[in-house]
Protein backbone atom coordinates (compact mmCIF):
# COMPACT_ATOMS: atom_id res chain seq x y z
CA UNK A 1 0.00 0.00 0.00
CA UNK A 2 1.46 3.15 -0.90
CA UNK A 3 0.97 6.52 0.99
CA UNK A 4 2.55 9.66 2.45
CA UNK A 5 3.18 10.30 6.09
CA UNK A 6 2.26 14.18 5.37
CA UNK A 7 0.39 14.10 2.35
CA UNK A 8 -0.96 17.86 2.87
CA UNK A 9 2.36 19.12 1.57
CA UNK A 10 1.67 18.00 -1.55
CA UNK A 11 -0.86 20.75 -1.61
CA UNK A 12 2.24 22.85 -2.53
CA UNK A 13 2.78 21.43 -5.80
CA UNK A 14 -0.23 23.33 -6.77
CA UNK A 15 1.81 26.73 -6.81
CA UNK A 16 4.29 25.46 -8.87
CA UNK A 17 2.36 26.44 -12.50
CA UNK A 18 1.62 30.11 -10.84
CA UNK A 19 5.32 30.50 -9.91
CA UNK A 20 6.38 29.41 -13.22
CA UNK A 21 3.98 31.87 -15.29
CA UNK A 22 4.98 34.76 -12.70
CA UNK A 23 8.74 33.67 -13.58
CA UNK A 24 8.47 33.72 -17.35
CA UNK A 25 5.67 36.20 -17.92
CA UNK A 26 6.37 38.99 -14.94
CA UNK A 27 9.48 38.81 -13.73
CA UNK A 28 12.39 41.27 -14.99
CA UNK A 29 15.34 39.92 -16.17
CA UNK A 30 18.33 41.84 -14.73
CA UNK A 31 20.67 43.43 -17.58
CA UNK A 32 22.55 46.58 -18.11
CA UNK A 33 21.70 50.20 -19.36
CA UNK A 34 22.28 50.84 -23.20
CA UNK A 35 21.42 54.16 -25.54
CA UNK A 36 19.11 51.97 -27.43
CA UNK A 37 18.41 48.33 -27.21
CA UNK A 38 16.53 48.17 -30.52
CA UNK A 39 19.75 45.99 -32.40
CA UNK A 40 18.80 43.70 -29.86
CA UNK A 41 15.40 43.68 -29.13
CA UNK A 42 14.48 40.68 -31.01
CA UNK A 43 17.40 38.49 -30.12
CA UNK A 44 16.84 39.56 -26.78
CA UNK A 45 13.27 38.48 -26.74
CA UNK A 46 13.90 35.00 -28.27
CA UNK A 47 16.96 33.99 -26.43
CA UNK A 48 15.01 35.00 -22.71
CA UNK A 49 12.38 33.52 -23.19
CA UNK A 50 14.00 30.12 -24.65
CA UNK A 51 16.11 30.30 -21.71
CA UNK A 52 13.50 31.14 -19.05
CA UNK A 53 11.31 28.35 -20.10
CA UNK A 54 14.19 25.77 -20.03
CA UNK A 55 16.02 27.01 -16.16
CA UNK A 56 13.03 27.57 -14.70
CA UNK A 57 11.37 24.17 -15.77
CA UNK A 58 14.13 22.66 -13.91
CA UNK A 59 14.52 24.90 -10.67
CA UNK A 60 10.46 24.08 -10.46
CA UNK A 61 11.13 20.35 -11.34
CA UNK A 62 13.89 20.34 -8.52
CA UNK A 63 11.83 22.34 -6.32
CA UNK A 64 8.31 20.15 -6.77
CA UNK A 65 10.86 16.68 -6.36
CA UNK A 66 11.70 17.91 -2.90
CA UNK A 67 7.90 18.74 -1.94
CA UNK A 68 7.17 15.24 -3.14
CA UNK A 69 10.04 13.91 -1.03
CA UNK A 70 9.44 16.12 2.13
CA UNK A 71 5.72 14.56 2.08
CA UNK A 72 7.00 11.24 3.06
CA UNK A 73 5.99 8.88 0.64
CA UNK A 74 6.58 5.27 1.52
CA UNK A 75 4.95 1.68 0.75
CA UNK A 76 3.38 0.19 3.65
CA UNK A 77 3.34 -3.59 4.80
CA UNK A 78 0.80 -4.88 7.37
CA UNK A 79 1.26 -7.57 9.30
CA UNK A 80 -0.81 -9.16 11.96
CA UNK A 81 0.69 -11.20 14.81
CA UNK A 82 -0.89 -14.06 16.16
CA UNK A 83 0.03 -14.61 19.92
CA UNK A 84 -1.84 -16.70 22.64
CA UNK A 85 -1.28 -15.75 26.01
CA UNK A 86 -1.66 -18.85 28.02
CA UNK A 87 -2.98 -19.84 31.71
CA UNK A 88 -2.05 -21.32 34.31
CA UNK A 89 -3.44 -24.85 34.92
CA UNK A 90 -2.64 -27.29 37.73
CA UNK A 91 -3.51 -30.98 38.06
CA UNK A 92 -4.13 -32.49 40.73
CA UNK A 93 -4.98 -36.41 40.47
CA UNK A 94 -5.78 -38.81 43.18
CA UNK A 95 -3.34 -41.81 43.62
CA UNK A 96 -4.78 -43.46 46.25
CA UNK A 97 -4.72 -47.38 45.84
CA UNK A 98 -8.58 -47.65 44.73
CA UNK A 99 -6.96 -45.50 41.23
CA UNK A 100 -5.73 -49.79 40.37
CA UNK A 101 -9.89 -50.21 40.02
CA UNK A 102 -10.37 -51.19 36.43
CA UNK A 103 -13.97 -49.02 35.42
CA UNK A 104 -15.62 -51.24 33.05
CA UNK A 105 -17.53 -50.15 30.13
CA UNK A 106 -20.97 -49.76 29.68
CA UNK A 107 -21.33 -52.89 27.61
CA UNK A 108 -21.50 -56.42 28.89
CA UNK A 109 -18.77 -57.94 28.39
CA UNK A 110 -18.26 -62.39 29.34
CA UNK A 111 -15.71 -63.49 31.55
CA UNK A 112 -13.46 -64.76 28.84
CA UNK A 113 -13.59 -60.71 27.41
CA UNK A 114 -12.44 -59.32 29.81
CA UNK A 115 -9.39 -61.90 29.96
CA UNK A 116 -8.61 -61.01 26.92
CA UNK A 117 -8.51 -57.40 26.76
CA UNK A 118 -7.11 -57.81 30.20
CA UNK A 119 -3.74 -59.73 28.80
CA UNK A 120 -3.71 -57.64 25.54
CA UNK A 121 -3.76 -54.65 27.90
CA UNK A 122 -6.51 -53.23 26.59
CA UNK A 123 -7.97 -52.56 29.79
CA UNK A 124 -6.53 -49.64 32.10
CA UNK A 125 -6.70 -48.70 35.27
CA UNK A 126 -8.43 -45.29 36.24
CA UNK A 127 -4.96 -43.76 37.44
CA UNK A 128 -3.40 -45.18 33.89
CA UNK A 129 -6.43 -43.87 31.76
CA UNK A 130 -6.15 -40.47 33.97
CA UNK A 131 -2.75 -40.58 32.83
CA UNK A 132 -3.01 -41.64 29.27
CA UNK A 133 -6.17 -38.56 29.09
CA UNK A 134 -4.07 -35.63 31.01
CA UNK A 135 -1.05 -35.85 28.87
CA UNK A 136 -3.25 -35.30 25.64
CA UNK A 137 -4.89 -32.01 27.25
CA UNK A 138 -1.09 -31.03 28.03
CA UNK A 139 -0.09 -31.60 24.86
CA UNK A 140 -2.91 -29.95 23.03
CA UNK A 141 -2.43 -26.71 24.44
CA UNK A 142 1.26 -25.33 23.84
CA UNK A 143 0.94 -22.20 25.26
CA UNK A 144 -0.11 -22.77 29.02
CA UNK A 145 2.11 -23.54 32.21
CA UNK A 146 1.21 -26.80 33.56
CA UNK A 147 1.84 -27.93 37.35
CA UNK A 148 1.12 -31.72 39.33
CA UNK A 149 0.05 -32.46 42.24
CA UNK A 150 -0.05 -36.33 43.74
CA UNK A 151 -2.47 -36.63 46.78
CA UNK A 152 -3.75 -39.57 48.94
CA UNK A 153 -3.48 -38.62 52.98
CA UNK A 154 -1.39 -35.58 51.64
CA UNK A 155 -0.72 -33.60 48.72
CA UNK A 156 2.66 -33.64 46.91
CA UNK A 157 3.88 -31.18 44.70
CA UNK A 158 5.49 -33.20 41.62
CA UNK A 159 6.04 -30.27 39.21
CA UNK A 160 5.43 -26.64 39.93
CA UNK A 161 3.82 -24.91 36.40
CA UNK A 162 6.21 -25.00 33.78
CA UNK A 163 6.32 -24.84 30.24
CA UNK A 164 8.36 -27.70 29.59
CA UNK A 165 5.66 -30.60 29.18
CA UNK A 166 7.56 -33.18 28.03
CA UNK A 167 9.16 -33.10 31.92
CA UNK A 168 5.63 -32.69 33.02
CA UNK A 169 4.31 -35.91 31.02
CA UNK A 170 7.40 -37.54 31.98
CA UNK A 171 6.95 -37.23 35.72
CA UNK A 172 2.97 -38.26 35.43
CA UNK A 173 4.12 -41.44 33.76
CA UNK A 174 5.82 -42.53 36.70
CA UNK A 175 2.82 -42.18 38.85
CA UNK A 176 1.59 -45.11 40.33
CA UNK A 177 -1.70 -46.26 42.54
CA UNK A 178 -1.08 -46.14 46.46
CA UNK A 179 2.31 -44.33 45.92
CA UNK A 180 1.09 -41.90 48.52
CA UNK A 181 -0.90 -43.79 50.97
CA UNK A 182 -4.50 -45.38 50.92
CA UNK A 183 -6.89 -42.60 52.08
CA UNK A 184 -7.77 -39.27 50.28
CA UNK A 185 -7.32 -35.66 51.10
CA UNK A 186 -9.52 -33.61 49.40
CA UNK A 187 -8.48 -30.32 51.12
CA UNK A 188 -4.90 -30.95 50.85
CA UNK A 189 -4.88 -30.97 47.27
CA UNK A 190 -6.89 -27.27 46.86
CA UNK A 191 -4.42 -25.52 49.07
CA UNK A 192 -1.37 -26.74 48.26
CA UNK A 193 -2.61 -25.99 44.47
CA UNK A 194 -3.84 -22.49 45.81
CA UNK A 195 -0.96 -21.72 46.95
CA UNK A 196 0.78 -22.28 43.61
CA UNK A 197 -1.71 -20.86 41.89
CA UNK A 198 -1.66 -17.31 43.99
CA UNK A 199 2.03 -16.69 43.00
CA UNK A 200 1.26 -16.91 39.00
CA UNK A 201 1.07 -13.62 37.29
CA UNK A 202 -1.58 -15.40 34.78
CA UNK A 203 -5.08 -13.76 34.81
CA UNK A 204 -6.68 -17.58 35.01
CA UNK A 205 -5.80 -19.57 37.40
CA UNK A 206 -7.48 -23.02 37.14
CA UNK A 207 -7.18 -26.23 38.99
CA UNK A 208 -8.51 -29.17 37.78
CA UNK A 209 -8.93 -31.73 40.63
CA UNK A 210 -9.36 -35.35 39.82
CA UNK A 211 -10.45 -38.25 42.53
CA UNK A 212 -12.08 -41.36 42.76
CA UNK A 213 -12.94 -41.62 46.24
CA UNK A 214 -14.22 -39.67 49.52
CA UNK A 215 -12.49 -37.51 51.94
CA UNK A 216 -11.36 -39.72 54.42
CA UNK A 217 -8.30 -38.30 55.71
CA UNK A 218 -8.11 -35.82 58.74
CA UNK A 219 -7.06 -32.58 58.38
CA UNK A 220 -7.45 -29.22 59.94
CA UNK A 221 -9.03 -27.46 56.82
CA UNK A 222 -11.93 -29.12 55.54
CA UNK A 223 -12.51 -29.34 51.69
CA UNK A 224 -14.90 -26.49 51.70
CA UNK A 225 -12.72 -24.38 53.31
CA UNK A 226 -10.21 -24.87 50.79
CA UNK A 227 -12.86 -23.92 48.63
CA UNK A 228 -12.74 -21.06 49.96
CA UNK A 229 -9.28 -20.04 50.12
CA UNK A 230 -9.00 -21.00 46.65
CA UNK A 231 -11.90 -18.45 45.75
CA UNK A 232 -10.07 -15.91 47.69
CA UNK A 233 -6.93 -15.89 45.39
CA UNK A 234 -8.73 -15.89 42.45
CA UNK A 235 -8.17 -19.57 41.72
CA UNK A 236 -11.18 -21.51 39.63
CA UNK A 237 -11.19 -25.25 40.90
CA UNK A 238 -12.65 -27.50 38.24
CA UNK A 239 -13.64 -31.17 39.94
CA UNK A 240 -13.89 -34.70 38.07
CA UNK A 241 -15.30 -37.60 39.56
CA UNK A 242 -14.09 -41.10 38.44
CA UNK A 243 -15.74 -43.88 38.68
CA UNK A 244 -18.61 -44.51 40.28
CA UNK A 245 -20.31 -47.75 38.17
CA UNK A 246 -18.71 -50.89 37.58
CA UNK A 247 -15.23 -51.84 38.76
CA UNK A 248 -12.87 -54.53 38.99
CA UNK A 249 -9.40 -55.69 40.12
CA UNK A 250 -7.90 -58.23 38.12
CA UNK A 251 -5.46 -60.60 40.27
CA UNK A 252 -3.25 -63.12 39.46
CA UNK A 253 -4.00 -66.89 41.17
CA UNK A 254 -1.62 -69.37 40.16
CA UNK A 255 -1.44 -68.35 36.49
CA UNK A 256 -5.08 -67.88 36.51
CA UNK A 257 -6.55 -63.88 36.36
CA UNK A 258 -9.44 -63.48 38.70
CA UNK A 259 -11.61 -60.72 38.65
CA UNK A 260 -12.90 -58.93 42.32
CA UNK A 261 -15.61 -56.87 41.61
CA UNK A 262 -15.65 -53.27 43.56
CA UNK A 263 -18.36 -51.45 44.84
CA UNK A 264 -17.05 -47.55 45.30
CA UNK A 265 -18.22 -44.22 44.76
CA UNK A 266 -17.08 -40.61 45.31
CA UNK A 267 -18.66 -37.93 47.25
CA UNK A 268 -20.42 -36.52 44.38
CA UNK A 269 -21.84 -33.65 46.11
CA UNK A 270 -18.59 -32.67 47.55
CA UNK A 271 -16.99 -32.00 44.29
CA UNK A 272 -20.13 -30.37 42.89
CA UNK A 273 -20.10 -27.84 46.23
CA UNK A 274 -16.36 -27.28 45.63
CA UNK A 275 -16.65 -26.34 42.04
CA UNK A 276 -19.55 -24.18 42.42
CA UNK A 277 -18.25 -22.08 45.48
CA UNK A 278 -14.90 -21.36 43.03
CA UNK A 279 -17.34 -20.55 39.96
CA UNK A 280 -15.86 -23.91 38.37
CA UNK A 281 -17.34 -26.82 37.18
CA UNK A 282 -18.29 -30.44 38.05
CA UNK A 283 -17.94 -33.42 35.88
CA UNK A 284 -18.23 -37.21 35.92
CA UNK A 285 -15.99 -39.49 33.96
CA UNK A 286 -17.30 -42.69 34.64
CA UNK A 287 -15.15 -44.68 32.56
CA UNK A 288 -12.38 -44.40 29.99
CA UNK A 289 -14.49 -43.09 27.38
CA UNK A 290 -16.22 -40.75 29.55
CA UNK A 291 -12.68 -38.70 30.84
CA UNK A 292 -11.65 -38.45 27.23
CA UNK A 293 -15.12 -36.11 27.12
CA UNK A 294 -14.46 -34.88 30.18
CA UNK A 295 -11.03 -33.64 29.27
CA UNK A 296 -12.53 -32.50 25.73
CA UNK A 297 -14.69 -30.38 27.76
CA UNK A 298 -12.58 -28.87 29.90
CA UNK A 299 -10.49 -28.04 27.11
CA UNK A 300 -13.46 -26.26 25.28
CA UNK A 301 -14.02 -24.94 28.51
CA UNK A 302 -10.22 -23.34 29.37
CA UNK A 303 -10.28 -21.20 26.07
CA UNK A 304 -6.65 -19.35 25.49
CA UNK A 305 -6.96 -15.54 24.93
CA UNK A 306 -5.26 -14.55 21.78
CA UNK A 307 -3.88 -11.28 20.79
CA UNK A 308 -3.76 -10.40 17.01
CA UNK A 309 -1.64 -7.09 17.45
CA UNK A 310 -1.43 -4.79 13.75
CA UNK A 311 1.86 -3.94 12.58
CA UNK A 312 2.91 -1.98 9.39
CA UNK A 313 6.18 -2.34 8.55
CA UNK A 314 7.14 0.48 5.93
CA UNK A 315 9.54 0.98 3.04
CA UNK A 316 10.48 5.07 2.77
CA UNK A 317 11.80 6.88 -0.49
CA UNK A 318 11.73 10.16 0.79
CA UNK A 319 15.59 9.93 0.57
CA UNK A 320 15.49 8.51 -3.04
CA UNK A 321 13.21 11.82 -4.03
CA UNK A 322 15.13 14.03 -2.25
CA UNK A 323 18.73 13.28 -3.82
CA UNK A 324 16.83 13.25 -7.27
CA UNK A 325 15.40 16.59 -6.85
CA UNK A 326 19.05 18.14 -5.23
CA UNK A 327 20.39 16.12 -8.68
CA UNK A 328 17.74 18.03 -10.65
CA UNK A 329 18.63 21.57 -8.60
CA UNK A 330 22.52 21.08 -9.89
CA UNK A 331 21.77 20.29 -13.02
CA UNK A 332 19.67 23.55 -13.34
CA UNK A 333 22.22 25.60 -11.68
CA UNK A 334 25.01 23.92 -14.29
CA UNK A 335 23.03 24.69 -17.28
CA UNK A 336 22.17 28.08 -16.18
CA UNK A 337 25.40 29.15 -15.38
CA UNK A 338 27.25 26.90 -18.90
CA UNK A 339 25.17 25.96 -21.69
CA UNK A 340 22.49 28.86 -21.00
CA UNK A 341 24.13 31.58 -19.96
CA UNK A 342 23.51 34.61 -22.56
CA UNK A 343 24.34 37.97 -22.77
CA UNK A 344 22.20 40.85 -24.06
Amino acid sequence: MFEFAYPKLLWLLTLLPLLYFYLVFFKRNPGIQLPSVAPFERAVRHAGRRRMAYTELLFLLALGVLIFALSRPRRGDERTIHRSKGIDIVLALDLSGSMAIIDLPAKDLTARDLEELFRGGKLDNRLETAKRELTNFVNRRDNDRFGLIGFGPLAYSITPPTLDHGFLTGRLAELQPGAVGDATSIASPILSGARRLSKSPSPRRVLVLFTDGRNTADAAVTPLQAAELAKSVNVIVHTVGIGGGRGIVPQEFMGQVRYVPIQDEFDEALLKEIAQKTNGRYFHAADADGLKIVMREIDKLEKREFEQPRYMEYQEYSSIFMALGFIVLLIAIAMDRTLLLRLP
